[in-house]
């Protein structure tokens, strides 16, 4: 089962949009697990609304890491109300991207933080969402009688992504939940000790 470095993520792209006091609010909701893609992202929001007047923008990484952005709106009005919005939702490797057509009336400062906190919510309600496992990978090299041993240990520990190569001896990759790791890490150097398996390494 996840532990404590188990997350969510969006499980796929969301639009909703609302016009408030004659403004034109679209957000969209994207999936990112980095800041190349979060960039990637906006350049196309903002090349698909290339007449907007403001494309004002947060996003949260697995990794802790956030950037909020008012695009020209009031300091704190717009990046902020959008970057709180994602933390209530729980989710992270999201940016989201709410573009905004100005429609003659101006909304003041509470207008602003409740229509982009607000429209960034609703779409965050859209995008639906899944859980991850943080991961390390692991490789160990063992021979052909301790298959079943080794099979047996990972199985144990959550592992995924299984990949064996049969050659003069056995190798396997996977990827370890990180909350299983220091418990396999311990097994196996027993089994290492026991002559059981021949060498493992986790990738840095």
């Amino acid at each position: 089962m996840p532990g404590t470095n188990a997350f969510r993520e969006p499980s796929s792209p969301s639009t909703y949009e609302e016009k408030i006091k004659r403004s034109l609010f679209i957000a969209n909701v994207s999936p990112c697990h980095n800041e190349n893609e979060a960039r990637e992202f906006l350049t196309l929001i903002v090349s698909k609304y290339r007449d907007a007047t403001h494309n004002c923008r947060a996003y949260v990484l697995s990794n802790g890491s956030e950037y909020s952005s008012d695009d020209g709106e009031p300091s704190g009005t717009a990046g902020r109300p959008i970057l709180n919005a994602i933390k209530r939702s729980g989710l992270v490797n999201v940016i989201v991207v709410v573009t905004r057509y100005f429609g003659g009336v101006k909304l003041g400062v509470r207008g602003l933080i409740d229509a982009y906190g607000e429209t960034a919510a609703k779409a965050l309600e859209l995008c639906g969402s899944i859980e991850c496992v943080l991961t390390s990978a692991v490789k160990i090299t063992l021979g052909y009688n301790t298959v079943g041993n080794v099979t047996r240990l990972l199985e144990s520990a959550g592992a995924l992504n299984l990949k064996w190569n049969y050659t003069e001896n056995v190798s396997v990759e996977c990827d370890v939940p990180v909350d299983e790791a220091e418990r396999l890490t311990g097994e196996l150097d027993e089994m290492k000790a026991r002559g059981l398996i021949e060498e493992f390494e986790f990738a840095e």
